[in-house]
């Protein structure tokens, strides 16, 4: 998904909620053919762990010949994760990648050095029109590894471990939890599960990870006797282990991780421990020499104009 910046709403007053340290309400963006709620980066917070960005796109219905139409863009130094809870969509890259994503599976890239890629919504997919709900997310790498080669691996649904028990489903995106442990192998520490929680059933979030932050996706959740509906972002408090408990059966993404060595910086779709290195991104886009998308050479995303210049903000990232 490509980046666009917006505005922060005001955001409600969390402070009487020990357990949460920060609540952020995330920012509308209308892309046309539908709407995407940003949660990361905020004005309140800027990075969880290694998560720099986190993009809610849907629910939406498209009818027939309808569909998204991500044209091909790049990135750096960084790795995108998309996961669905409903429709499809059809990634190609410029390592010669194409490849379906579907709900419960795992659209892994590792952008490194620099990375081209479109999203978009198959032909076929089109005659019959799809609902599309789903998360994209970024994270960034340590600055070892930011020129690192690009890659790209789907993990198909059965290549990710559930775990159901006494009300609690999880699917293990990254990382541990639950007493499972992901086939995904991410750049630093990371944290990232997938969980529903019946009504009036209870779970611990243990403190395992520095940095902890639960989403939620549908349905009522309760931590500390203050109630949270979908849609909302919770920074929980480090250190502490904090209990959720259902007041209806409620869906929520528990992520987080080891913070970066560093601050980072951010302008569109790149992200760096140095603002030279975007700098030099804009360049190589603006004058077509990053490689381009086998069998989607002729359109493209223009490098935007209008967006100021990378900044950073102590202890994370700035956008303008």
């Amino acid at each position: 998904m490509s980046y666009s910046p917006c505005p922060d709403p005001v955001l409600g007053d969390a402070d009487g909620v020990n357990a949460i340290e920060t609540l952020i309400v995330p920012r509308a963006v209308d892309l046309g053919e539908m709407e995407v709620r940003r949660a990361l980066p905020s004005t309140k917070r800027q990075m969880v762990g290694p998560f720099i960005f986190f993009d809610q796109m849907g629910p939406a219905e498209f009818l027939t010949d309808q569909g998204i139409d991500v044209r091909p863009h790049p990135h750096i130094n960084l790795a995108t994760l998309t996961y669905l809870f409903e429709g499809e969509i059809l990634h190609r890259d410029s390592l010669g990648t194409e490849q379906t994503i579907k709900p419960g599976a795992v659209n892994w890239m590792r952008a490194g050095k620099g990375i081209v890629h479109s999203e978009r919504t198959s032909e076929e997919r089109k005659k019959h029109g799809q609902k599309l709900f789903g998360l994209q997310t970024w994270m960034a790498l340590p600055e070892a590894q930011e020129e690192s080669a690009p890659e790209f691996i789907h993990y198909g649904s059965d290549d990710l471990p559930l775990f159901d028990s006494e009300g609690i489903k999880a699917r293990i995106i990254a990382g541990e939890a639950f007493g499972k442990k992901s086939n995904l192998r991410t750049a630093s520490e990371t944290l990232y599960s997938d969980v529903e929680l019946q009504a009036g059933r209870s779970m611990p979030i243990d403190a395992t990870y520095e940095e902890r932050a639960l989403y939620t996706i549908s349905g009522e959740i309760e931590i500390a006797g203050d109630h949270f509906e979908k849609g909302q972002l919770l920074v929980l408090r480090p250190g502490d282990p904090i209990t959720v408990s259902a007041k209806s059966t409620a869906r929520f993404m528990i992520f987080g991780g080891a913070p970066m060595e560093g601050p980072r910086y951010i302008w569109w779709n790149f992200v760096s421990s140095r603002p030279e290195r975007i700098e030099a991104a804009k360049e190589e886009w603006a004058k077509g020499r990053f490689d381009t998308v086998p069998g989607d050479e002729a359109d493209f995303i223009p490098l935007p104009e209008d967006i100021g210049k990378p900044r950073r903000a102590e202890g994370g990232v700035h956008y303008p």
